[in-house]
């Protein structure tokens, strides 16, 4: 768990069946400038993660050797190697979980939530899915899977594998099904594992002197991986600024209720002579004390197919200075959600 002054680093798992494309995703998303990233495998194969995209390394990418990460105790060999990757000298920015294909995303997201490491947060539960076999080896039942239910963000991948006039047909199948269990995970559709980097953690968009810039990689695909669509997912942001404290009822109003097609949420706000930080992915709320001079209030929203005009009204409304007297109600609400953020 978190200390309440202390920048938590989200922990991100990411799951899928057998196949999926789970470390395609990864390392597609780890070609992006901009961010420190760790990375847990824990799979009964040998390491296909490139070591050479994993910024803030220990050695080499902290695997996890034999059975799949939910049947790990609480406190088990997960904790070791995270407690490696919060190590403050490495100045990480996320950490990645690539779980084992035989892995129960419910079950990585619990070890995940009630993990016993310092300065870590939960970061989502990203579930892949092979859009051309997907319903003849994962959801082959009358009832949904339990593993809709964990997830926060569903990538559709390997939709090049199925006919172009298919593939919207092939996104709504999925997202009912998702919807019989989850009604607040985020899906997307994919083509290998081309997701943008904004949807996991926060990248600067740029790069060093002489790197390409995230656009350049995308473009920089072979010419036949651009078949469809659907080909990469890209996300948008909006940020809004603030003036002075503000009323916490209106904001944990929005934080646990975000405008349609938004996946992410973070920010530092001003409520009574404190500042906090916020962090939002899927359901997920994480609240911390914002150490000094955390500066002017502001809210970031990221997400795909935004109506940009409403989230601005709807973060511009949560931002609008409190009156003189708080609501008692606002601030109990917020002081549940920092207890459960510890």
């Amino acid at each position: 768990m978190t200390g309440r002054n202390a920048p938590a680093i989200p922990v991100i798992a990411l799951t899928g069946y057998l196949g999926a494309g789970k470390t395609t995703l990864l390392n597609h998303v780890l070609r992006a400038p901009g961010a420190r990233i760790g990375v847990v495998i824990n799979d009964f194969g040998e390491l296909n993660v490139d070591a050479g995209l994993v910024t803030g390394q220990v050695d080499e990418p902290v695997s996890i050797a034999g059975g799949c990460i939910c049947c790990l105790p609480d406190e088990g060999e997960l904790d070791d190697a995270l407690e490696k990757l919060t190590d403050p000298k490495l100045a990480l920015d996320a950490i990645i979980v690539e779980a084992s294909g035989v892995a129960e995303p419910v079950a990585i997201s619990r070890v995940i939530r009630f993990s016993g490491v310092d300065r870590i947060r939960h970061g989502g539960v990203i579930d892949v899915i092979d859009a051309a076999e997907h319903f003849n080896t994962v959801d082959t039942g009358p009832a949904p899977p339990s593993r809709y239910g964990a997830a926060s963000l569903v990538v559709v991948n390997k939709l090049d594998r199925i006919a172009e006039e298919a593939r919207a047909a092939t996104l709504r199948r999925v997202e009912s099904r998702v919807r019989a269990l989850n009604r607040d995970a985020h899906v997307v559709g994919a083509v290998a594992g081309r997701v943008d980097p904004r949807l996991l953690y926060d990248v600067n968009g740029g790069g060093e002197s002489g790197q390409m810039s995230f656009r350049e990689l995308l473009l920089d695909e072979p010419a036949d991986a651009h078949d469809g669509h659907h080909d990469h997912v890209h996300a948008t942001s909006v940020t809004v600024v603030g003036d002075g404290a503000v009323d916490p009822g209106p904001l944990i109003d929005l934080l646990e209720q975000p405008p349609h097609g938004v996946y992410r949420m973070k920010g530092t706000v001003a409520i009574g002579k404190r500042h906090y930080l916020f962090n939002v992915v899927g359901t997920s709320v994480h609240v911390a004390t914002a150490p000094a001079g955390a500066g002017a209030s502001h809210l970031v929203a990221i997400g795909t197919h935004l109506d940009t005009e409403d989230v601005r009204a709807r973060l511009e409304e949560a931002l609008r200075p409190a009156p003189k007297k708080v609501a008692a109600a606002g601030m109990r609400r917020l002081q549940r959600l920092r207890h459960y953020s510890i």
